[in-house]
């Protein structure tokens, strides 16, 4: 097997895969968590306001859903096969959320009348919060496994099977952090009355992620078998989730102080950890066979060839570097407090 740096391919390519959708958490999930506090807000100027802050940059974030997507595709086949298989009507219901929120975008500020800019403003809010907690539906079930059978087929159910308690468990809290993420962000980007009343929601915010992570982190340790075997087989391996809870320990100390940007560091630090907690817990597993343990799709079974792999990751060494400065530019150029003109939604 083909290696680069004394890592084989596969695991290359599972480290560019991790690496993308967490930044598709990260970045994305502020825009989701803004829309989700989208109807709290009683004004329209200052509902405009919120819209206007992700504005120049939501569509941008959504690259890193595509370029994902398209990695787990090339990368990992057989595994994305059978995950739509198995998730396929989340990702219907993600995919026409997706579609609702951006029409609400564009078309909410097209008229002025009332009715028309209430109905947009339900439609975004419940669209993003849709997506927040079907991403969080998707990754519990990922972490519980699913029923795959000989030839790596999914032999589950296919409607509500996805709904299990510890599915709904993570959805609730994927939506917390986002909305921890999406209040930051926004009080970055408001000022006035309306960073003002951000203030108070991002409390109550802050208090709905930190009990649901602890009742998600508890069930995961009790009821998910094999959770801990990892980190008990290297002690060291302790220092992650040890990160993770510090991280999340210092967001609300850095609310407090007003101290917004690192807050917004340290809850993008939370994803990120709490991300990488899933991939090592699974590593070099992608999904589990909860039938027998030989059919489960690891790195290595779902692998494309290793000229594939070799290709792809020649590209990704090119098109990262530009795909960090294209980022560093956007968020550099819009920059600063939101001003309505115009032009805006």
């Amino acid at each position: 097997m083909e290696t680069f740096l004394g890592i084989d391919y596969p695991t290359l390519w599972y480290l560019v895969v991790g690496l993308l959708f967490s930044g598709y958490a990260i970045l994305e999930g502020f825009d989701y968590g803004a829309g989700a506090w989208h109807l709290f807000f009683r004004k329209d100027e200052s509902r405009r306001i919120a819209i206007n802050a992700i504005g120049p940059i939501w569509d941008a974030n959504q690259v890193w859903l595509i370029i994902g997507g398209g990695a787990l595709f090339a990368g990992f086949p057989v595994m994305y096969a059978t995950m739509l298989s198995a998730m396929y009507i989340p990702f219907m219901l993600f995919l026409m959320m997706l579609v609702l929120r951006s029409s609400a975008i564009k078309f909410r500020s097209a008229e002025k009348m009332l009715w028309w800019r209430k109905t947009w403003d339900i439609i975004y809010s419940v669209s993003n919060i849709s997506i927040a907690f079907l991403l969080g539906v998707v990754l519990g079930n990922v972490i519980q496994g699913f029923e795959i059978g000989a030839n790596y087929s999914y032999r589950g159910g296919i409607f509500l099977s996805f709904l299990s308690p510890y599915a709904l468990m993570t959805g609730c809290t994927t939506l917390s952090i986002f909305m921890t993420q999406g209040g930051i962000f926004l009080l970055l980007k408001t000022e006035g009355r309306l960073h003002a009343r951000l203030t108070f929601l991002l409390k109550k915010g802050m208090i709905f992620f930190i009990t649901s992570f602890s009742i998600t982190s508890l069930y995961t340790l009790i009821f998910i078998p094999g959770v801990t075997d990892k980190f008990k087989e290297n002690p060291l391996f302790f220092v992650l989730p040890v990160l993770s809870f510090l991280a999340v320990a210092n967001v609300p100390r850095l609310v407090s102080k007003k101290k917004y940007f690192q807050a917004l560091v340290f809850s993008s630090l939370t994803m990120a950890f709490l991300l990488m907690l899933v991939a090592f817990q699974l590593y070099p597993t992608l999904l589990i066979s909860t039938i027998d343990p030989k059919y489960s799709i690891t790195i290595y079974n779902a692998a494309s060839s290793q000229k594939s792999l070799g290709i792809m990751l020649t590209i990704v060494l090119i098109g990262a570097p530009l795909l960090a400065f294209y980022f560093l530019f956007l968020y550099k150029t819009f920059n600063g407090k939101v001003q309505l003109d115009e032009s805006s939604y």
